[in-house]
């Protein structure tokens, strides 16, 4: 009874609407970003040794279904709350791999902070659910 007034309480469809939009472009880019590494082309490759990464396929297959599977969590509404959990946990290794060679602070190392914050408010604003524990 109380999630049914959650949902049509004002301005929810709106901000499910715009939840799902942030949420989608979080999908969206991190979908590209693992499916790029289960076929490890070049620019992947380059990408890998620059970082310090090591370049081996298997690797980075791993790593693609790293991010692909907890994509597909979050992208489920049922299991959205583990798959930000550990999508967050994702990247913040990728902030850590930017620390680590001292890249450019608010183009690359805040670049998963970025993209977290979007993940988490894409949530908040779709699932009013996650809404009620903090109301």
């Amino acid at each position: 009874m109380a999630t049914a007034a959650l949902q049509h309480a004002p301005g929810t469809k709106r901000a499910t609407v715009a939840g799902w939009i942030l949420s989608g472009i979080v999908i969206l880019f991190l979908a590209l970003d693992g499916g790029m590494k289960l076929v490890p082309i070049q620019p992947v490759t380059d990408t890998m040794r620059s970082l310090g990464w090591p370049t081996d396929p298997v690797l980075m297959r791993v790593l693609g279904v790293l991010i692909l599977v907890p994509t597909l969590l979050y992208a489920i509404r049922r299991t959205a709350l583990i798959g930000a959990i550990l999508l967050t946990a994702f990247l913040g290794g990728a902030v850590a791999t930017q620390v680590r060679i001292a890249a450019p602070l608010f183009s690359h190392v805040l670049f998963g902070v970025y993209l977290g914050l979007i993940l988490w408010i894409g949530l908040w604003l779709r699932e009013p659910r996650l809404r009620a524990l903090f109301a």
